[in-house]
Formats: structure tokens, sequence, C-alpha cells
């Protein structure tokens, strides 16, 4: 119950949020937000299904390409937002049949090398617009509306959120959910129990897949404007991150380890910008705070901030002491 009324709670003030802030705190809550689906499906393949991916940039690129190119192209935007997730899943589902054979840093290695050639080809072809990449991109509309502002980004992107919890939400608290659970911990005794192991670790890829893809989605729609440098290597790593101290295998982990990092990188770029630091001060404090931050959590917080703020409070509750009547 009182997680439920916390939830309700969080979802009011973040849906009332966009209508109050300027629109330089909306361009990071958009941000935010996006960073947060995307890591909900980190989330979900890592912490449940086991599998380790260095390569979810690749799918937040495929699915702001799938829409750009598609609204360049005189498509409607609200077909070309529902054909990025779908393109970024259809090619996980291609690319993960013979990936997913491979386990660990093996894996890990595979998707980071899937996310350095795609970058390499959208650099490179002339339909993506090489390295100058695709501008001018249409806002995003539906029939008469026109999402002409920034706060219509802020609610597209608390709806996409929204959605992508909902559905994480239904996934792990169902029948294939437990079996997700039993293969994070043996594949050897889950397949021993029944469980397809092969076609659930494929389905989580595509899922974490179209996650990134609808992101990126919105993405391309908000910025106007997409590129291969948009989609660095470090931004998969950045997701890694954000899941890690959430707590890897929670929903509002995932939520709440993409708000922290989100805040923590805004911190570092305006420090970054100070006058005297030099041009690569935002990439190497970026990389020398994650190290440090991964570094933290893992030794005093081994499963993250929300499980950790979770169990102490149901210790607390566990050892208040219990009225009884004289």
């Amino acid at each position: 119950m009182i997680r439920l009324v916390a939830g309700v709670l969080v979802a009011a003030v973040t849906l009332v949020l966009p209508a109050m802030l300027d629109d330089s705190a909306l361009a990071v809550y958009i941000l935010l937000g996006l960073a947060a689906m995307v890591t909900v499906g980190v989330s979900l393949l890592m912490g449940y299904a086991g599998q380790v991916s260095l390569g979810q940039g690749a799918f937040y690129a495929i699915g702001a390409y799938t829409a750009a190119l598609l609204a360049l192209g005189g498509v409607p935007p609200l077909a070309g937002l529902i054909a990025a997730p779908l393109a970024a899943a259809l090619f996980s589902l291609v690319i993960g049949m013979p990936l997913l054979r491979l386990r660990g840093h093996h894996l890990a290695f595979a998707t980071l090398a899937m996310q350095l050639i795609l970058l390499s080809l959208a650099g490179q072809l002339e339909i993506t617009g090489g390295d100058i990449g695709l501008q001018a991109i249409p806002q995003f509309s539906v029939g008469a509306f026109e999402a002409g502002s920034a706060a219509a980004y802020a609610y597209m992107a608390w709806g996409g959120l929204a959605l992508v919890m909902l559905v994480t939400h239904n996934v792990v608290t169902s029948r294939p959910g437990r079996a997700l659970r039993a293969l994070a911990t043996s594949e050897t005794a889950a397949a021993s129990s029944g469980v397809p192991v092969g076609r659930y670790k494929l389905v989580v890829f595509a899922l974490s897949a179209a996650f990134a893809g609808l992101a990126g989605g919105i993405y391309c729609f908000y910025t106007g404007y997409v590129a291969p440098g948009s989609f660095p290597v470090l931004i998969s790593i950045q997701y890694i991150v954000m899941a890690v101290v959430g707590g890897l295998g929670t929903i509002w982990g995932a939520v709440v380890g993409a708000g922290a990092i989100t805040l923590l990188v805004q911190g570092l770029d305006q420090l970054a910008g100070l006058p005297g630091m030099p041009s690569y001060a935002p990439s190497v404090l970026s990389y020398a705070v994650y190290a440090l931050v991964l570094i933290v959590v893992v030794l005093f917080m081994p499963h993250g901030l929300v499980p950790a703020i979770t169990n102490r409070l149901s210790r607390k509750r566990s050892e208040a002491p219990v009225e009884t009547r004289s």
C-alpha cells in the first residue's frame, strides 16, 4: 500500500513539473526521462535475464534514425515514432540470434562492437547524412496538434517512461518473469526446468531494444537533429552505470539511477564549462565520476540505491516495538 501511494505521488509530482519549469530545466527533464526509458530496459535485460549489453546506445540510435528518416521522407511523425521501437526490436532480433549464443563479457564486447560498426556506417552512408547527420527534422505532430514547445516533449517523455514501466512491471510479475529470474540465476537449471532459455533471452533483448528505440524516436523529434556524435559509446556505459547505481532488477531503481546520474552529469557539464577549464574536461570528468560512482556503489551498496534503502526501511519496521493493550 505504501509503495502504491508513493508511486502515485511521484507520478503526480512529475506530471505537474513540466508546467512549472523553464526551458533549461525542461531539457534536463526530457533527457532524464529518455535515459530512464533506456535504463529500465537495461535493468530488465541484466537484472532479470542476466545478459550484459554495452550496445544499448545502438538501439537508441536506430530508433532516432528511423523516426528521422521517415519524418524527412514525408511520413506522419506518429507513424515514425511507432516505427522507431519496431525497427530497433527487429534489428535486435536479427543480431541477437547469433550474439546471444555468447555469455558474460563476450556478449558485452560483441554488443559494444555492434554499436561501433553501426556508428561507423551511419557516418559513411549518404542516406544517414554521414558525419553531419540528419537536420531539420519536423516537429512531432498528430493531426492539428504540433509539439512546438519543450513542455510537450516533456509530457511525451513522461508518457513513454510510464508505458515502459507498465510493460516491464507486467513482464516481471508474469510467469515468464519468474522464468527470467531463474534464467538469470542459472541457465542450465532454468533449461532443465523447461524454460525455453534461448527464446526468452531473445525476447527480452528485443524488448529492451524497443524501449531504447522509442526513447530515440522522441529524442529525434525533440532535438530536430541526429548524427553519429549524438550516440557515443559512452552513452551505453552511462546506461549501465545508471542501472547499477539504482539497482539492477528493479524498475524504480532504473528510474532513480537515471535521475541521479543525469543530474550528476548536468552538474559536471556546468563545472567543465567554467572559465579556464580545458575542452576535454567534460569527457574526462564524466569517465572519472562514472568510475568513482561505480566503485562506491559496488563497495558499499552492491545491490544499488533502491534495494539498499528498501532493505533498511524494512529492518526498521521489523525492529520497531509492537504496542500491546494492557
